[in-house]
């Protein structure tokens, strides 16, 4: 019998990153994007995962990397067409994760109204912090997030702003897509996204909870 698969380390083995889009109203405007009436959704392929203490490369196909702060919601068991009364059940715990974005490449697959594949799904595009239990974040609606790019305070927001809450994500998640144990949902952005350089540091937290720091580096290829 296999030994069972510790969620510690889901981004070893957990399948599906699945990001929402647009889920703070302000970063929307800052994106100059209408603010949405159902979660905007795109996925990450698991090579995309950066645990701490490995670098985030800079995509060779882009000269704009921008880092986007969010919240990770870490699936405990299978689900599909979860209700939102229950969804919250499905959650095993949370993490911090960047969301980095080609930028310029975005800007232009939005142009020629092409899927986001290109600049959110490249290598080391979702960072991640270590994993938090769901005990030791009561409320994850109630917490602070922020992101510091060399000491320089860049985002920082509050999860109460979120358009779209966790349980209304996973049950609508979940009914366009089956669950299962060990995938991440990123729950979106707050304002002041910005762009990053080789040899940046980011400094990244949760108040109260855990902080994270990951450096900027140009691969060897």
């Amino acid at each position: 019998m296999a030994a069972p698969r510790p969620l510690s380390r889901f981004w070893e083995w957990g399948k599906n990153i699945v990001c929402v889009g647009r889920n703070y109203a302000e970063h929307a405007r800052e994106m100059r994007s209408a603010v949405p009436s159902e979660p905007v959704l795109f996925l990450k392929p698991s090579t995309a995962y950066a645990p701490e203490g490995s670098p985030i490369l800079l995509p060779p196909h882009s000269r704009e990397l921008h880092h986007e702060l969010e919240l990770g919601v870490v699936l405990g068991r299978r689900g599909r067409a979860v209700p939102q009364a229950t969804a919250m059940d499905y959650v095993a715990g949370y993490a911090l994760c960047l969301d980095m974005t080609a930028r310029d490449v975005q800007e232009e697959c939005k142009r020629k109204g092409l899927p986001w594949t290109l600049a959110k799904g490249f290598t080391s595009s979702c960072p991640v912090s270590a994993f938090v239990p769901k005990d030791q974040i009561p409320d994850p609606h109630q917490l602070r997030l922020w992101l510091k790019v060399n000491g320089k305070l860049r985002q920082e927001g509050e999860t109460s702003s979120m358009i779209f809450s966790i349980p209304y994500i996973i049950s609508y998640v979940s009914k366009v897509m089956i669950l299962e144990e060990g995938d991440i949902i990123l729950t979106g952005t707050p304002k002041g996204v910005g762009p990053v350089e080789e040899n940046d540091e980011i400094e990244a937290g949760i108040d109260g909870v855990l902080t994270m720091k990951f450096k900027v580096e140009r691969p060897n290829y």
